[in-house]
């Protein structure tokens, strides 16, 4: 900074370092000032030094900031998001959740005969066996990818779940079954493909494929939905296991939708949709329709007094017309309750319906003939955690009527009750990693009173990010 130099000897010298090296400010300053009582400088040229440096910095000091480069914009700039995940890039946010499990299974079934069968029965039958393959959920990888149009929240969502276990493709896809030979390969559910929009105030559209209304917080809050659950046969694992499917509600499923999402009122939100209508898997006379499918579920999230509540409600609905001229309706009505107090927190789970089944959507929802069977069925369950610890269990069971006396004769092995129980204990390896082992009783019941039950038990984990 010292840019004319006149001193003698070694202030010569060290003046002229001092023009080389990096300002700060009171640090030149403070050099000259030792230099000066050290009798190096003069009085003379300690004042016209020191005058020239401070001109220097105050010069620094005002001349403005360098230009950006032209090139640089901001908006090309890629950053992390605050949370997840993901990142920000351009306009959009794009975020990846995935899921990866897996749980060897050893399941302990009552011997096949005439008095172990029942039509529709979750318990299996026949020999003992093991198995390496998923839980309720296979694994998954979910894209997501937001922004903000002219006023709108809008959203695109892609979910893949593959499973670990080789897939026989069928009528199901790659829940048709399973096939563990040599050279299968598993299959990938893409279950979701869905775009939303919506603003504050107005409420959220969706269109696409996602999970539906009705019995889907029955699912979501199961706590076998991280673990095996019932098998649904372990001999050759399928995608998934049943979970608490067909032992407590009827599968929810993952259906072509529009639906409409309000905003949140003091904790209450309703949520009505128009679904793709489905065919019966065994009414042979069910035909397409012209009319969609209905769902719809209201939901209530709040705090009494410190315990933690989440209560909803559900309907479905669906005309289906039969080849022979005639029809019948599908329906039901659910409800539930998940009720958080100190580290314990309890699900109860009811559900009732005509022409809609047992265990999925449409499975035994009518004699054959267009007749529709009642069902209905319930679960209850408790967690507790402890630090990284967490003990639960839960019963459930589903309940199937026939639809006429001609139905009854025509099929007697058909199932009156599945019903399960399921004892868990969670340990929390790391903030992604749980370990979890189970013990499942499942139990068929047949109206001819034909019994068939299972005890199996499930060791894995499964890890979250």
């Amino acid at each position: 900074m010292i840019s004319r130099i006149m001193l003698r000897g070694t202030a010569a010298a060290i003046a002229i370092a001092l023009s080389t090296a990096p300002a700060y400010a009171g640090s030149s300053e403070s050099l000259l000032q030792r230099l000066h009582e050290k009798g190096i400088l003069t009085d003379e040229e300690y004042q016209a030094l020191l005058a020239e440096e401070q001109a220097e910095v105050a010069a620094v000091a005002a001349a403005p900031a360098p230009a950006a480069p032209a090139s640089f914009n901001p908006e090309k700039m890629v950053t992390m998001t605050d949370s997840g995940i993901g990142f920000n890039v351009g306009p959009a946010t794009i975020k990846f959740a995935g899921s990866v499990n897996g749980f060897y299974v050893h399941d302990n079934p009552d011997a096949a005969g005439p008095t172990t069968a029942v039509i529709g029965g979750i318990a299996s039958v026949g020999a003992n066996s093991s198995a390496v393959r998923n839980g309720l959920l296979p694994g998954f990888l979910v894209v997501n990818v937001s922004t903000q149009q002219e006023g709108w929240d809008i959203g695109a969502t892609f979910g893949m779940y593959p499973g670990i276990n080789s897939a026989a493709w069928g009528t199901l896809g790659a829940n048709n079954g399973g096939q563990p030979t040599a050279l299968a390969t598993a299959g990938i559910d893409f279950r979701q493909t869905f775009m939303t929009f919506g603003r504050k105030g107005l409420g959220t559209f969706k269109i696409g494929r996602d999970i539906g209304l009705f019995g889907s917080d029955a699912i979501l809050n199961d706590i076998t939905l991280l673990s095996s659950g019932p098998t649904g046969g372990n001999v050759a694992p399928a995608n998934t296991t049943l979970g608490r499917i067909g032992s407590g509600y009827i599968y929810t499923d993952f259906q072509p939708q529009i639906t409409y999402s309000s905003p949140t009122f003091g904790g209450v939100q309703a949520s009505v949709g128009v679904f793709q209508p489905l065919k019966s898997l065994t009414d042979g006379t069910d035909q397409t329709n012209g009319a969609p499918g209905f769902q719809g579920k209201l939901t209530y999230d709040g705090n009494f007094g410190g315990v933690g509540a989440r209560l909803w409600a559900g309907g479905i609905t669906q005309k289906h017309k039969s080849v022979l001229g005639g029809s019948y309706t599908g329906k039901g009505v659910d409800m539930g309750a998940k009720l958080t107090v100190g580290p314990v927190t309890a699900v109860g789970y009811y559900y009732t319906a005509s022409g809609l089944g047992t265990t999925v959507l449409g499975l035994f929802d009518t004699d054959g003939a267009g007749d529709p069977r009642d069902s209905d069925g319930y679960y209850l369950q408790a967690l507790a955690t402890f630090g990284k610890v967490s003990i639960g269990g839960s019963y459930g069971e589903s309940r199937l009527d026939y639809a006429n006396a001609a139905d009854a004769l025509a099929n007697p092995t058909l199932v009156d009750t599945n019903s399960s129980w399921v004892g868990q204990a969670r340990y929390g390896l790391t903030s992604w990693v749980t370990l979890i082992g189970e013990y499942i009783h499942s139990k068929a019941e047949a109206h001819n009173g034909n019994e068939a039950s299972s005890d199996a038990v499930a060791l894995g984990g499964i890890l979250f990010f």
